[in-house]
């Protein structure tokens, strides 16, 4: 059967510059391909034009006779006044489904969805439901494919659950833009890197996003070697020709051609693969104060809703929280208490004095008539950046914005484009806490790694909301959870905060958390199968060697500290180290049990 789509020799310009050059790939049935690249390379571009969209310069796409294709963009919007069930009704009699399955199947996939009420209008939806709308308005058609573009961006942790869980269990196939490298490690069976340092345009590799990373690093081996060997044929070449070389024999003139098409090669493949990345490093107060802001049984509402109480939390220089909750938990007006912009119905907040605090909004909030060029630099020519000028177009390519773009208006910006230029602002100002609401949507992966170094780097707190679970599991060293019922709590990693959410769940309602999709448990496994790791196993099993790391690490430090000579005259500190002792010893045979557990149960 030929492929669902067909995509030969594409290309595409923005203005004179290229997207991309004479891309081709297919989609199969059944395909789980994960389509990434750095901002600017064209992914969204590609993804509409697969999907019908846009139309290609040259080249042309071709599609299976009678298949279809749903596209979901990245802004799901609704038309004001319609609620959930209009909108899926129009979908449903747009695709031509039987009045009377219309009812069962609108229920069955807003139950899945997990809608709370078909009711409510659809564009007052948060953005993690309109997208979740949008999703499911794209299944009601049957599509034979679905083009996703970053579909995680404005999904809380749940929604990207529910995603994963849709994208694994049904059989239509997939494309999906995206920058979770959680999600594409769970939901992708194979990977499309679009990017021009590649000789095809792009890199496709077979199997999930950490075997990509695999073959592009031998990929980009590979390449480099040629690259070495061709500049080293080059370098000889040119010396043939510094000597001046007769060119009247034929011998002469077919090396003559052959030494300039290898130079030509060569500039070709330097220009090709000069990567720049963005500098991303943010600037610290150098505060000595150690507690900076405290909060003392803290309740807070909106609305008249209660969204959590008896929160009581220490925010100390130096640590990195990742603050977590379903969608309308209150994670944004917990960062608003934090700046000062809302007062607390119940409790009391301290605030170190002269306290300074950098917001990141997930709003986004630029604006759009402004020049980059005044979007960077508000006042002048140059920015301060460290107690030094920087001219402005120096600070523009350090987040890899070129000359030409300075002029241009805020508007013609990408997604992840925007999110570099709000970085940049935040970098002039120096920080005692930085709190970043959802930084990550439609950032690339490389600008991510970046990101992650340097809050890693970063000396002062950090307080962090962001549906990027890797994101979080790195930088993270205490999550603050909330259950969306006003209970709070306070965690190791994401994984005891989930395990925490499932029990939260038992108690509020008696039962375990319904399946994100309302799916039915999976059969027992057939005696002597070998059992799966589960979702949430998995999440642990991933983070579980560097906790090991960890406890070797502390059990290290309190054999060390009982077998000091000066310790053995001190009675009490001998007692404390023997108890700290014990304790790392258990905390590390129980880690080393679980692991080993879990390694056999991943088979």
């Amino acid at each position: 059967m030929p492929p669902i789509l067909n995509l030969q020799s594409v290309t595409k310009q923005f203005g004179a510059r290229p997207l991309f050059q004479n891309i081709s790939l297919t989609v199969e049935d059944g395909a789980r391909i994960g389509l990434i690249g750095p901002n600017g390379a064209g992914k969204s571009t590609l993804l509409a034009v697969l999907a019908g969209q846009v139309e290609p310069d040259s080249g042309e796409l071709a599609v299976r006779k009678r298949a279809r294709a749903a596209y979901v963009p990245q802004d799901s919007r609704f038309t004001p006044g319609l609620t959930v069930r209009q909108v899926l009704e129009a979908a449903l009699a747009a695709g031509h489904v039987l009045e009377s399955e219309r009812e069962g199947r609108l229920r069955e996939l807003a139950g899945r969805a997990g809608f709370p009420s078909l009711d409510a209008e659809a564009a007052s939806l948060s953005g993690g439901w309109r997208k979740r709308l949008a999703i499911v308005e794209a299944l009601i058609g049957e599509p034979d494919v679905m083009l996703l573009d970053e579909p995680t961006n404005h999904l809380d942790l749940a929604g990207i659950e529910w995603l994963e869980e849709l994208l694994t269990s049904s059989s239509f196939a997939a494309v999906t833009v995206s920058h979770d490298r959680y999600f594409l490690e769970s939901t992708s069976s194979e990977i499309i890197e679009l990017n021009k340092v590649y000789a095809d345009g792009l890199l496709r590799v077979k199997g999930n996003f950490s075997k990509f990373l695999e073959e592009r690093e031998a990929y980009l081996e590979s390449q480099s070697r040629q690259q070495e060997s061709l500049r080293n044929r080059v370098r000889t070449e040119i010396e043939w020709l510094r000597r001046g070389p007769k060119a009247r024999t034929t011998k002469s003139k077919a090396r003559i051609g052959t030494a300039n098409a290898m130079i030509g090669q060569l500039a070709e493949m330097d220009a090709r693969t000069t990567v720049t990345t963005a500098g991303i490093d943010f600037a610290a107060s150098q505060r000595k104060t150690k507690r900076l802001v405290e909060f003392e049984n803290i309740a807070c509402d909106i609305g008249g809703r209660r969204l959590f109480r008896g929160l009581n939390f220490v925010l100390t220089a130096g640590m990195k929280v990742g603050l977590v909750g379903p969608n309308g938990s209150g994670k944004t007006t917990l960062l608003r208490l934090l700046r000062g912009e809302l007062e607390p119905a119940e409790g009391s907040i301290r605030r170190a004095e002269a306290l300074r605090l950098v917001y990141f909004s997930q709003m986004r909030e630029l604006d759009e008539s402004l020049t980059l060029r005044r979007a960077l630099a508000p006042e002048g020519d140059s920015v301060i950046h460290q107690g030094r000028p920087v001219h402005v177009a120096s600070w523009a390519a350090r987040f890899l914005f070129t000359g030409e773009q300075l002029n241009q208006p805020v508007r013609n910006l990408s997604g992840g484009e925007r999110a570099r230029v709000l970085i940049a602002k935040l970098m002039l100002e120096p920080a005692d806490v930085l709190l970043l609401d959802e930084p990550t949507n439609d950032l690339d992966i490389p600008t991510l790694e970046i990101l992650e170094d340097n809050l890693l780097d970063f000396p002062g707190a950090l307080v962090l909301v962001t549906h990027d679970r890797y994101l979080l599991n790195r930088v993270a060293s205490t999550v603050l959870g909330l259950d969306g019922n006003g209970n709070t709590g306070q965690f190791a990693d994401f994984a005891q905060w989930e395990t925490w959410l499932e029990q939260q769940q038992i108690a509020d309602t008696g039962r375990p958390a319904p399946k994100a999709d309302n799916a039915p448990e999976p059969a027992s496994s057939a005696a002597g199968q070998k059992k799966k790791l589960s979702y949430h196993e998995a999440r642990e099993f991933a983070a579980i060697e560097q906790r090991v790391e960890q406890s070797d690490a502390r059990l290290a430090a309190a054999r060390e500290q009982v077998e000091s000579p000066g310790i053995a005259t001190d009675a009490a500190a001998l007692q404390k180290a023997l108890a700290e002792l014990d304790a790392a010893q258990h905390e590390n045979d129980t880690l080393y049990a679980r692991w080993a557990e879990l390694t056999e149960k991943a088979g």
